[in-house]
């Protein structure tokens, strides 16, 4: 087969890519650009609203839309998937087998979902209490989880190992059905359960301290250092391994009604196999230029990145135009920039009407953009979460739109 040639391939047609692809023609000014999109999805995913989806409160038709509408007119769609990089020469195989050569490579194809990782989940998954939010194909079935509770049933909610998509999720999941099951009267006769694999409930102090406060007031009991290991679908039966203090290395068995499963995570297979990849399997980029430590004509951004910000789409609107400008750095022979300083924002639902917006950069500093106080969950934060954000995703970040407000990083922390 022929080699095909583009001067900057992307691959991954998600938040990252599209974002990227579209900033690019936006912004190019007299440079002519050829790029080149690979991407096998024909559809694209809001996955940010998902959580909403999950609790009944959103529609899963609104979050999808055709991946051919979404990439710029001018960027070429390779509906194929990678098999395998060649950095050394330029070049990676897609999966048909055909050659794919370039000048600049972007790589963000973020997480797969390991289903297969916890015994028993793929069996279980999507009947029986067990749920999800983290797939279209799973997230309807937890709402009707949620309608199926009743006095006596037990709700367990899991958190694995890092790297996770929006690692806030998990307990939003048991945050909303808390307060499901406050609206039919029947909370207190419910056993709801946070069991997070971490050692703490968030990884940025500031907001943690608020969210246990949430989690206490919700009645969540919250388990640190558990991590779902097993589930028997037919017993309904969740298996935990203790991965800290002193119990660490034995195993809880907890009985369910309703388990939300957050599936453990990884770069794509393709990724973790290559050069590009770091010892985790993540793109191994600069922190602050998201160019490659090795191979200079390429970048990574998003879930497969191994920067140290949070996973999220919010993290994807400040990294893209780091990736652009730095683009253009190159391909007019000048130097990139080390600008991005690991932005990422969390909107924690903690309610059907409140939202706790955790933004934060490296270090876990927070950096509010809003003139409201960070530490507090509020139902203008649920407004922006439910109609401000999709809309601003849709119709500005994935169309190479920058224009946004800037987050405030001198804001001090005081309880640090």
């Amino acid at each position: 087969m022929a080699t095909i040639h583009h001067q900057i391939v992307i691959v991954g047609g998600g938040a990252a890519g599209i974002t990227v692809a579209a900033s690019l023609q936006r912004h190019r000014h007299e440079l002519e650009l050829d790029i080149a999109i690979i991407e096998p999805s024909t559809e694209h995913y809001y996955q940010p609203a998902f959580t909403l989806v999950g609790a009944g409160t959103y529609d899963l038709s609104a979050t999808r839309r055709d991946e051919a509408n979404l990439i710029p007119g001018d960027v070429s769609w390779i509906k194929d998937a990678v098999s395998s990089f060649a950095p050394e020469s330029n070049t990676l195989t897609l999966a048909s087998g055909r050659t794919v050569s370039y000048d600049y490579l972007v790589v963000c194809p973020g997480l797969q979902l390991n289903w297969g990782a916890i015994k028993g989940l793929r069996e279980s998954i999507n009947h029986g209490g067990v749920c999800s939010n983290y797939s279209p194909q799973t997230v309807e079935y937890t709402f009707a989880c949620m309608q199926a509770l009743r006095p006596g049933s037990k709700a367990l909610f899991t958190q694995p190992p890092m790297p996770i998509k929006c690692p806030g999720a998990p307990q939003k999941a048991a945050y909303l059905t808390a307060d499901h099951l406050r609206r039919r009267g029947i909370r207190q006769f419910v056993d709801v359960r946070f069991l997070t694999q971490t050692p703490a409930i968030f990884g940025v102090p500031f907001y943690a301290r608020e969210l246990v406060k949430i989690a206490a007031a919700h009645g969540i009991t919250v388990h640190y250092q558990h991590n779902l290991v097993e589930i028997d679908g037919a017993a309904k039966i969740a298996t935990f391994e203790i991965a800290g203090g002193e119990q660490q290395g034995q195993l809880l068995q907890l009985p369910y009604n309703m388990i939300h499963v957050t599936p453990p995570q990884s770069a794509p297979d393709f990724l973790k196999a290559s050069a590009l990849a770091n010892a985790a399997g993540l793109v191994d980029v600069h922190a602050n230029s998201l160019q490659h430590s090795k191979f200079k004509n390429v970048f990574g951004l998003g879930d497969a990145a191994s920067t140290a910000n949070s996973k999220t789409a919010a993290a994807v609107r400040k990294q893209a135009p780091v990736v652009v400008r730095n683009l253009f750095a190159l391909v007019r022979g000048g130097a990139v920039e080390e600008t991005y300083d690991g932005y990422a924002s969390c909107p924690l639902t903690t309610s059907y009407t409140k939202v706790l917006m955790a933004e934060f950069i490296y270090g876990g500093k927070p950096t509010p953009t809003l003139p409201l106080n960070p530490a507090r969950e509020n139902t203008p934060n649920w407004l922006i979460k439910k109609y401000a954000l999709p809309r601003f995703y849709w119709d500005y970040m994935l169309k190479g739109y920058e224009a946004f407000p800037a987050h405030n990083k001198n804001f001090v922390d005081p309880g640090a």
